[in-house]
């Protein structure tokens, strides 16, 4: 598990989904595979538990998790994420500022292709 960086720009909240995310895209956390309590992920972070709660609803929001009532949060299987519109036009948003970015400093198509399928690569491993 991460360790918050309490210099980071980002609050805690959104350094906690992102990670959370992370995991679950890069098969880290496998479908149906409960995580941690809000009171153990609080406890095991040092984090107040209104911070995970958020950011679990927030994960569950975005299709990440499904709640049980009673049983816990569960990764959702990638079949049944269905992102919403927003979510995927501030990806497509962030990417294209960052092939912007790597054009700028000098990187040719190619490259930046090579740098793209990588990613997609290491992602699906």
């Amino acid at each position: 598990m991460f360790q918050p960086d309490l210099r980071s720009r980002k609050s805690i909240y959104e350094q906690i989904v992102d990670n959370l995310r992370e995991e679950i895209l890069s098969g880290v956390m496998k479908p149906d595979e409960k995580l941690l309590s809000v009171r153990e992920l609080s406890r095991m972070l040092t984090v107040n538990p209104n911070t995970i709660q958020k950011a679990y609803r927030e994960l569950e929001r975005q299709a990440y998790v499904y709640t049980s009532p009673g049983l816990g949060t569960f990764v959702e299987k990638p079949e049944a994420r269905k992102p919403d519109a927003s979510l995927r036009a501030e990806a497509m948003e962030l990417l294209r500022r960052g092939v912007t970015d790597l054009r700028y400093l000098g990187m040719s198509t190619d490259e930046i292709k090579v740098v793209i399928y990588e990613l997609i690569e290491r992602g699906q491993s």
